[in-house]
């Protein structure tokens, strides 16, 4: 691939990655009968929804921004985690595949945006 295929494919990926994230962010603060109805059904707390969205809009922020390395780092990681234990959320309370699929798709995409900007950097 050459530096400016690897630089498109990073910003594609890596914007659609934030403004998944930034959706599902401002989703949770708000407190959408959606977003209330996963959260009872996973088990969790409501008020987790105000922690993942705090957490969601500002590591989207952090991955956008092209100063400081070591917080986009932590931002990558901080999104694995809160996406593969989406994904083991789904599977513990016997979701079907289909509620497992899109953190996985969203799992992929953060990595090619994570790898792309690992060649770029």
């Amino acid at each position: 691939m050459s530096k400016m295929s690897i630089k498109i494919t990073y910003w594609i990926t890596t914007v659609l990655f934030v403004a998944f994230m930034l959706f599902g962010g401002i989703s949770s603060l708000i407190g959408t009968e959606a977003g209330n109805a996963v959260m009872v059904y996973l088990g969790y707390p409501l008020y987790l929804n105000t922690i993942l969205g705090v957490a969601k809009i500002l590591g989207g922020f952090a991955l956008i921004q092209t100063k400081w390395y070591v917080i986009k780092e932590w931002a990558y990681a901080g999104f694995t985690i809160d996406i593969v234990g989406a994904g083991l959320s789904f599977a513990f309370v016997g979701a079907g595949a289909g509620a497992q699929i899109v953190p996985l798709i969203c799992l992929i995409v953060l990595f090619v945006s994570y790898g792309m900007w690992k060649k770029l950097y």
